[in-house]
């Protein structure tokens, strides 16, 4: 990854980090921790992007450069880093990892110019009045909540209990899961926090509740363990799982255990050739030799898209203001088939969909 780079440039306008060749943003992300199986896939999409943005000469004649730091997924280790990348007068932040990380951020970016652009983070707060300066890609959890909920209704299962980890972004999911899904008339009938250690306990405990169907919130390796855990307690009703489960990721680690699970994604699939944007993404994905690709890889890969258009569509003489009023006024860009809109809005997208894995371990739509 792209570490902290020398800020080449940036004597022209040193308050906004552009100089005459370079655009300098700076980003916050776990490269270590619990949940870098996470985030660093997400940061190397995104790079796969600016790679190619840069190989084709960059926005207007600037290459973008990324100044990445370390959080751990700490929140507060996250805020101490936004601090020390206003202090570095970065044009712009991109591309943070996680609701909690962006929340301890926010006060100090909400009275600034500064925009944070495309977190993978879904809390439905931070789409709200209080986070001015954050634009999103992505929709919130509560949209994720009633898909699952209007697909479980369908089914004719109301009764749904919820597995949870402990992760502050599994909670921010769980959170909205639990304001949307009563309002959409489903009947919770229990939760249960889930770690490695207590899958067994944690399941048992669901089940005791004889839900109709069950919701997964988690990274992709609990889940897992988890969705093994039911199956072998003879569980056969529906299970889902929210988008931060990683569909592609989540089914490599069950194969055909995850035959029958349904799992929400914000993004096409990642393996969808016939998608324009994806066969780009994964062109680019072989060239780089970045491992195989992923729904979070994906997302980034996103997100700098619509970074760089915005980038784009701001002009040659580049400015916060100016970056600010192309994210507020872009309508229907359509990146290879995937549509963003921001007019009137801080959320780019409102794509939610389901895949299901089949007995083969594999994500069909």
């Amino acid at each position: 990854m792209l570490a902290a780079l020398a800020l080449p440039g940036l004597s022209a306008h040193a308050q906004e980090g552009v100089g005459r060749t370079t655009i300098t943003i700076g980003q916050s992300v776990a490269m270590t921790g619990p949940v870098a199986t996470l985030a660093i896939p997400f940061t190397q999409g995104a790079r796969l992007y600016f790679e190619r943005t840069n190989a084709a000469g960059g926005v207007n004649g600037r290459k973008i450069e990324v100044v990445t730091m370390d959080d751990s997924g700490v929140p507060e280790t996250a805020a101490a880093n936004t601090r020390k990348l206003i202090d570095l007068r970065m044009f712009s932040l991109f591309g943070y990892y996680g609701s909690s990380q962006v929340t301890a951020s926010n006060p100090l970016l909400k009275d600034t110019d500064i925009v944070l652009f495309g977190p993978m983070a879904g809390a439905d707060e931070l789409r709200g009045s209080l986070y001015p300066n954050v634009f999103s890609v992505r929709p919130g959890y509560s949209e994720e909540a009633a898909v699952v909920t209007r697909h479980a209704e369908a089914l004719g299962m109301r009764k749904l209990a919820i597995l949870h980890a402990r992760d502050s972004e599994s909670v921010a999911a769980l959170d909205s899961a639990e304001r949307t899904l009563g309002g959409l008339g489903a009947n919770m009938v229990g939760k249960s926090a889930v770690a490695a250690a207590t899958v067994p306990a944690a399941v048992a405990d669901v089940l005791g509740k004889r839900p109709e169907s069950v919701l997964v919130i988690s990274e992709s390796g609990i889940a897992a363990a988890a969705i093994r855990e039911l199956r072998a307690k003879g569980y056969r009703g529906p299970i889902y799982g929210f988008s931060n489960t990683g569909e592609s990721l989540l089914a490599d680690q069950l194969g055909a255990a995850g035959a029958g699970v349904v799992v929400v994604r914000v993004t096409p699939k990642s393996d969808n050739a016939k998608s324009p944007l994806v066969r780009e993404f994964l062109a680019d994905a072989a060239v780089a030799k970045v491992g195989k690709p992923n729904v979070y890889m994906l997302e980034g890969y996103i997100a700098a898209g619509v970074y760089v258009e915005a980038l784009r569509r701001a002009g040659k003489d580049l400015t916060r203001a100016k970056l600010r009023k192309a994210l507020d006024t872009m309508q229907e860009f359509n990146l290879g088939g995937f549509r963003i809109h921001f007019e009137g809005d801080r959320v780019g997208s409102k794509l939610v969909e389901l895949s299901l894995v089949d007995a083969t371990g594999r994500v069909r739509e």
